[in-house]
């Protein structure tokens, strides 16, 4: 259910019902937080009421608006196979229904595009083994946005590393192929009217991808050189491991991060580079928002995976004084049956993990200087909505 034409910074008291019976949200007993709503009005009752308050608007009037997404996985036909854990069963598709990864991609496009979206970012994991046949078909979906390397950037998850491809030990790259002609690394800087994009490949290596992220020497130079020549101009990077993971419904270990000493570097490239203000990140198929001490003007936005539940993306409000992070669920018919299917993933708990653990982790509003930033030549056709 969508409510439209609310009034910014006012409390709403909300319940939903089901045939005349005040429905139940899902409890988030393992984790401490409040999914539904911004106050604690309602806890402790059997379906509420509960209250929110809607946030002002960024500071300044709307530039442009970049749709933040993640985890695509085409080719993957289970979801919720966690690794070392064989008790979890994954949950597939219905028989005679088209593969979830296909259906959530197209319906990723559309909404973005229906939310009004000039960009899009897709931060890794693309496909679910890097086999070219995916690769070539997540690309002709989210060619649907636009032309890759202008209207919409992809760079590599550990999922989408270069595979063996005969028996001498030699390896294809099908990410850098399908996405790069082959010829260029898969890291990269671009200006968009004032707006730096810097797109990290973490996971720059070889391995089995349950490992650590990690860059190359090389990137790693070329990414603290790229900062501190532009320390000042707004920018958002974005890349497939998180610096760092918080709070989490499962046991945290070293392959669902960026390798700690990177990390490190990285927060201390963003402390002296006050024009960065969002590191956007997935992998761990959860929303997520973090800010750290060593550079508190950087919001870290972990991004739930587009492939399932809760199966949508965060779109990037960018104004002249500031920001806003709105977390959008993709509003197919088909996308929407398979997000009620996938959210039994993990034995039931995967709402507490992959939704948030409190609105705020979905939605936020910050102040920045982005007044260097020029708006798009050409506007999307569809309005975006009042918030």
């Amino acid at each position: 259910m969508e409510l439209t034409d609310l009034e910014p910074g006012q409390i709403y008291y909300y319940q939903a019902r089901s045939r005349g019976s005040a429905a139940t949200p899902t409890p988030l007993h393992l984790v401490k937080g409040n999914a539904v709503g911004t106050s604690l009005h309602g806890f402790g009752s059997r379906g509420g009421p509960y209250s929110f308050t809607t946030p002002q608007p960024p500071p300044g009037r709307h530039l442009l608006s970049i749709a933040l997404c993640n985890d695509l996985h085409l080719g993957e036909t289970t979801a919720g196979l966690v690794a070392g854990v064989p008790l979890l069963r994954g949950v597939s598709q219905r028989l005679g229904l088209a593969p979830y990864p296909e259906i959530m991609g197209r319906a990723l496009v559309d909404e973005a595009h229906r939310r009004g979206a000039h960009r899009l970012l897709a931060a890794g994991d693309i496909s679910a083994g890097g086999a070219p046949r995916d690769l070539t078909e997540a690309k002709r979906i989210l060619d649907g946005f636009g032309t890759h390397g202008q209207d919409y950037f992809a760079v590599r998850g550990n999922h989408d590393r270069p595979r063996p491809h005969n028996s001498h030990g030699g390896f294809g790259d099908g990410f850098r192929d399908g996405f790069l002609g082959g010829d260029r690394p898969a890291y990269f800087a671009r200006d968009l009217g004032g707006l730096r994009i810097v797109g990290l490949d973490t996971y720059e290596k070889r391995g089995n991808g349950g490992d650590a992220g990690g860059l190359s020497p090389d990137q790693l130079s070329w990414f603290r050189a790229q900062l501190r020549e532009h320390k000042e101009q707004p920018t958002v990077v974005f890349g497939h491991h998180p610096l760092t993971v918080r709070n989490s419904l499962f046991p945290v270990m070293s392959g669902q991060r960026l390798n700690r000493r990177q990390a490190r570097t990285i927060l201390d490239s963003y402390a002296a580079a006050p024009g960065v203000f969002l590191h956007h990140a997935g992998h761990t198929h959860r929303n997520k928002r973090t800010v750290l001490p060593q550079a508190r003007h950087v919001t870290l936005q972990e991004v739930s995976a587009v492939k399932e539940y809760p199966g949508g993306f965060c779109l990037l409000r960018i104004h002249t004084g500031g920001y806003a992070l709105n977390y959008y669920k993709t509003s197919s018919g088909p996308a929407r049956e398979w997000s009620e299917r996938s959210r039994h993933v993990a034995a039931g708990l995967w709402p507490q993990h992959a939704l948030g653990r409190s609105v705020c982790d979905r939605n936020s509003v910050a102040a920045h200087d982005l007044s260097g930033i020029t708006p798009p030549a050409s506007r999307p056709t569809d309005s975006l909505p009042v918030h």
